[in-house]
């Protein structure tokens, strides 16, 4: 009976390491770290944007679509995993939004999970747009002509307007 060489059974085992470790979790961390005692201090009708940066640092996305108010402040942090050459997938999120007045002062505070997350669906490999359809040649072939062409703003005759 024989058995393998030395060399056969190393190639075995990285290649078996190579497929398993192939099969392991990727989990990634996006976003803001939370600190849970950091975001309870802050309250409502004490603290002011300045404390709040202070205390939490700059947002993650400041709201501005709220004319008249003070705005938002947005804090996300979001935890993925995926394995191998997967899409990853949202396994938590957590949104905190602190609202403002016109003067700068907290007036909410909220906080969000992984159920406000939209799953959307692209549609296609390409985007639907208005207007013409162009094929392979025309997209190839299209500018062939308009370089220079009379009123094209290349570098065709001179401007009307100086003698």
């Amino acid at each position: 009976m024989r058995f393998p060489s030395a060399r056969a059974a190393l190639a075995a085992s990285l290649v078996a390491g190579v497929l398993v470790g192939g099969c392991a979790p990727l989990r990634s961390h996006q976003g803001y770290v939370i600190d849970a005692d950091l975001v309870n201090s802050v309250q409502p009708g004490v603290d002011t944007r300045q404390s709040v940066q202070q205390v939490l640092g700059k947002p993650s996305i400041a709201g501005q679509f709220a004319p008249g108010t003070g705005g938002d402040w947005y804090y996300i942090a979001r935890d993925s995993r995926n394995y191998g050459f997967q899409t990853p997938r949202v396994k938590s999120q957590i949104t905190i939004q602190i609202s403002f007045d016109p003067a700068g002062n907290v007036t909410t505070i909220r906080r969000g999970d992984i159920e406000q997350v939209a799953s959307i669906t692209p549609y296609g490999k390409t985007t639907p747009t208005l207007g013409r359809q162009r094929g392979f040649f025309q997209d190839l072939f299209g500018n062939i002509g308009t370089v220079g062409a009379a009123g094209a703003g290349g570098g065709g005759g001179g401007n009307r307007d100086t003698p």
